[in-house]
């Protein structure tokens, strides 16, 4: 009787051990919550699968948002993210600094186009000659996203303008402001897709990587207007669009400038090592070669903006003041 009693005590304690100890199940894994721009949501999931090869421990949890709804995750949310990767790296800075976040890696770049789909009226005879003549017949749906929510939106304002000064046509930005409808303004760029490939819409204002990734009709446009191109930054700055500041009432006046992506770890973060990992592998040698065959062109030297310390551990990096 005495053993039966002992035995039954044995199991009693055994079992408990076995929950609180994970004996039997897997590990506790740890977590890594990353917001980014909808047009990093292909490089994100390609990037975070071989991660986790590597990393079977991390729980990756992707969020993807216009840029700028991003960010406000955090400053306006309160949200505790571990990584913030936004379309431009300017949207880290006027939104986060100094009180969210203190540096920026600028790690990717990209250019404007216009981009349809087989289906879209005209798509037989539109090019980078006439695709601005094409966008304004009558009939014909184009779309971009919200300036105040992704630099997508904005960046399409300022390509249109800067088309006007390329072609040296009166009034052409205003007649493209004129012709799109509201409803095909949408939060973020990858909402479009949904509408171009349903026929809804023939064309629309896009990232040349997220019109590779999703085989898209794809009409190139100039330098001088794509805004991905160094060599025209000063004629970038020709043009600008003010959106929605960081506080009520407040406007930011965005400059024209070459598409240049970037990220950075909060404040609140509370998986910085975790977050540190991923960034690191981002900019690896691996990582650029994930990101390119994703359709995303990368940085061969990735640079950060900052006069702080960085969080320890990063690499492949260095100071602008470097350059």
């Amino acid at each position: 009787m005495k053993r039966k009693n002992i035995a039954i005590s044995i199991i009693l304690i055994v079992i408990p051990l076995m929950i609180f100890t994970g004996c039997g199940s897997d590990k506790v894994k740890s977590k890594l919550i990353i917001v980014h721009a909808g047009s990093l949501s292909i490089p994100f999931k390609n990037l975070s699968r071989e991660f986790i090869k590597k990393n079977p421990e991390i729980d990756i949890i992707r969020e993807a948002y216009g840029s700028r709804t991003a960010a406000r995750q955090v400053s306006d949310l309160g949200r505790s993210v571990d990584i913030v990767a936004s379309a431009d790296s300017d949207v880290i800075k006027k939104l986060l600094y100094p009180e969210f976040a203190d540096f920026c890696i600028d790690f990717t770049r990209n250019e404007m186009v216009i981009a349809g789909t087989k289906h879209s009226r005209f798509a037989k005879i539109i090019s980078s000659l006439n695709w601005y003549d094409i966008l304004l017949k009558n009939g014909i749906e184009f779309g971009y996203s919200e300036p105040d929510s992704d630099p997508c939106g904005y960046r399409s304002i300022l390509t249109m303008k800067l088309a006007e000064k390329f072609y040296k046509i009166p009034d052409l930005f205003q007649k493209f402001i004129k012709s799109t409808k509201q409803k095909n303004i949408r939060p973020k760029e990858v909402d479009l897709l949904a509408l171009l490939e349903a026929g809804e819409l023939d064309y629309i204002f896009i990232y040349r990587s997220v019109a590779e990734q999703h085989g898209l009709n794809i009409i190139s446009l100039p330098d001088e207007i794509n805004l991905g191109s160094s060599i025209f930054a000063e004629k970038y700055r020709r043009v600008y669009v003010d959106i929605i500041g960081k506080r009520p009432g407040e406007t930011i006046r965005k400059y024209g400038m070459p598409m240049i992506y970037g990220l950075t770890i909060p404040f609140n973060s509370l998986n910085k090592e975790n977050a540190v990992k991923f960034i690191n592998f981002i900019l690896s040698k691996e990582g650029k070669m994930i990101m390119k065959r994703s359709g995303q062109p990368v940085l061969i030297q990735p640079v950060v903006d900052t006069n702080k310390n960085l969080p320890d551990g990063l690499k492949y990096i260095k100071q602008k003041n470097e350059q």
